[in-house]
């Protein structure tokens, strides 16, 4: 039997009528009684018999009806799964976020999207860039958010945004009341250094080579909010990206605008044998708009 036959095939059985199964299906009954006289040549055997216009199931029809009704519940759990999926009413995504952009950033972007989807759960990590492909690889986390990610066999990425690197430096600080400086004018003073493992430490350390200036390094770092709170506390000036600059983590700095410019950006990556699920597409859409209201 064909599906259509099953759905005309329950709703005549469970009603008791042609016409009661043409008000379950929102169609008309001659289209109903054409139907079942097909189901009925197909199978070779009748499963109603019309008595004084009324319809009675056959035996057959009642043996049959005993399979079909377990069939017909499967295809509408299998209707209400598909549409919950379409409309991401529920569901679970998993994601791997660098430090500097879970720290602040991931957070608003999950409490905006769940004011609006509040079935679905996340699963968070934060990791280093490395860490996040082997995460990916692995299937644990469906997304990886990450600053300025390089190639990865079998990962996809998509570009979110993109900003630019700022000096930071204690409240107090003056540059000649400029609004920008460039490295020169780095050298007096005691400096907050990224190490060149991730991304966006060897974006800096291939920039800084570019000058002759010499800087008087007071401590290195991995993670960009703890040169931001070495810099809060007075330890030393330093070079971060926007966001970690614009978060309101790390105590207060004052930013300044790096001559010349040193950009950035941020992608979604995901593995390429493994498409997002839509639930997850219209997450990265919202990552999207969190960065740009977040840097703009």
């Amino acid at each position: 039997m064909k599906l259509r036959q099953i759905e005309v095939f329950y709703a005549v059985y469970s009603s008791g009528s042609m016409t009661g199964a043409a008000k379950m299906l929102n169609v008309s009954q001659p289209s109903i009684s054409k139907v079942l006289a097909h189901a009925e040549q197909q199978l070779g055997f009748l499963l109603f018999e019309r008595s004084k216009g009324k319809l009675i199931s056959t035996p057959e029809g009642h043996t049959l009806f005993k399979h079909v009704a377990s069939v017909y519940q499967d295809v509408d759990r299998l209707r209400h799964l598909a549409r919950n999926l379409r409309t991401a009413e529920s569901g679970r995504i998993r994601i791997a976020s660098t430090p500097a952009l879970g720290v602040q950033l991931l957070p608003a972007a999950i409490a905006t999207y769940r004011k609006q989807n509040p079935g679905i759960v996340f699963e968070i990590e934060t990791l280093h860039l490395e860490e996040i492909y082997n995460a990916l690889t692995e299937s644990r986390v469906d997304i990886g958010l990450a600053f300025d990610p390089l190639g990865f066999p079998g990962v996809e990425q998509r570009q979110l945004g993109s900003g630019e690197f700022v000096v930071i430096a204690p409240a107090a600080t003056t540059f000649n009341d400029a609004s920008s400086v460039d490295i020169e004018e780095l050298a007096n003073h005691p400096f907050i250094a990224l190490n060149s493992r991730g991304p966006l430490g060897r974006l800096l350390s291939t920039y800084l080579a570019t000058s002759d200036a010499e800087l008087n390094v007071v401590a290195w770092t991995e993670t960009y909010h703890i040169a931001k709170a070495l810099v809060a506390e007075g330890a030393g000036i330093a070079i971060v990206d926007e966001i970690t600059a614009r978060s309101s983590t790390g105590g207060a700095t004052k930013t300044f605008s790096l001559r010349p410019t040193l950009g950035f950006t941020v992608a979604a990556l995901h593995r390429s044998d493994a498409p997002l699920s839509i639930t997850a597409n219209n997450f990265v859409s919202q990552l999207q708009t969190s960065i740009s209201e977040f840097l703009n």
